[in-house]
């Protein structure tokens, strides 16, 4: 009967140190994580930053710009509705009304997108940041550019797309730009160019308004002008729902996998005293790293003396010889 063959030491398939999975001497790289053969998760000395806790806010702040925008952008059905009124009344004080939710709901989306914009760039600067400590990792830009691309004129239509595809490649170990990120900067874009069209639009169109409604006409300007509004608002609240909502989960998905790979190079420690951990990973956390401990020398003990025996006699004292002879002299 044929035997086995022996397994030697050289068939010990190596582990990825980021993602654990077996890897093949055939590559230099990790064929799942593209991190490289030996390298830990994240570079030794390297500073990394969290970016679960602004990642959550800046999701929330997120969903409550997206919020606000589409309460703004169904501002004109309380227009078209207190314009009717307005008419039926025959009161043209009824129509400043409108204005006002107008400018009510405005003012919270105003506040809460430079919250989320403030948020979104803390955390695209700390993910981007992070990705230079990653073994593997190909940036494409500076990490300046996290800040400034979104505040460069121009710049901030290519730039932002550019820094958080990079990011998304390097965290979430893809080697092509995942299609949420185009679905979002493709809405984005939408969004941001559709909803200054249109609210510059908006704004020629009221000023043709007369100032004051005197008869059926004029108030039946006013329902035009709201439900022109209205229709216009559409495109961008429907962009701004789906970039907002892509955004999101884009953000949680990075989040998720960095502080995940981060936690995998956080070393084990304190240990229990006199416990000798060795260099490698920590036993109970899966690929954490753990630097070698020093050893503890064993210490030499002194044989203990015999026992004296009861048959010994014990020996005397050793006297210095005098001078002037020896005994019995």
């Amino acid at each position: 009967m044929r035997a086995p063959p022996r397994r030697t030491p050289w068939t010990v398939p190596m582990l990825c140190q980021t993602c654990g999975d077996a890897t093949s001497p055939s590559f230099n790289e990790c064929q799942n994580c593209y991190t490289p053969l030996g390298q830990p998760a994240v570079t030794p000395g390297l500073e990394t930053y969290a970016v679960r806790g602004i990642g959550l806010a800046a999701s929330i702040a997120v969903g409550v710009t997206a919020a606000f925008y589409l309460l703004s952008a169904l501002a004109p059905v309380a227009g078209i509705v207190l314009a009717r009124q307005a008419e039926r009344d025959g009161d043209s004080d009824v129509l400043f009304g409108a204005m006002l939710f107008e400018v009510a709901v405005s003012l919270p989306f105003v506040v809460a997108y430079l919250t989320a914009a403030v948020l979104v760039i803390i955390w695209t600067w700390r993910a981007r940041k992070n990705i230079d400590a990653f073994p593997g990792a190909l940036p494409v830009l500076g990490q300046g550019w996290a800040i400034a691309g979104w505040l460069v004129p121009f710049a901030n239509f290519v730039v932002p797309v550019r820094v958080v595809a990079n990011i998304a490649r390097d965290s979430l170990w893809r080697r092509s730009t995942p299609w949420l990120v185009v679905g979002w900067w493709a809405a984005w874009l939408v969004f941001s160019v559709g909803e200054r069209l249109f609210s510059r639009k908006n704004d020629l169109e009221y000023l043709q308004l007369p100032e004051t409604a005197v008869d059926p006409a004029d108030f039946q300007a006013y329902v035009d002008y709201y439900q022109g509004a209205l229709g216009r608002n559409a495109i961008p609240a429907i962009a701004c729902v789906v970039a907002a909502a892509s955004f999101i989960v884009l953000i949680r998905k990075i989040s998720a996998a960095q502080q995940d790979r981060i936690a995998r190079a956080t070393p084990a420690w304190p240990y229990a005293p006199g416990t000798p951990v060795p260099g490698g990973f920590a036993p109970g956390a899966p690929g954490t790293f753990a630097p070698p401990q020093p050893q503890p020398q064993p210490q030499p003990v002194a044989a203990p003396a015999p026992p004296a025996s009861a048959d010994t006699p014990p020996a005397s004292p050793q006297v210095p010889p005098v001078a002037g002879g020896t005994i019995g002299a």
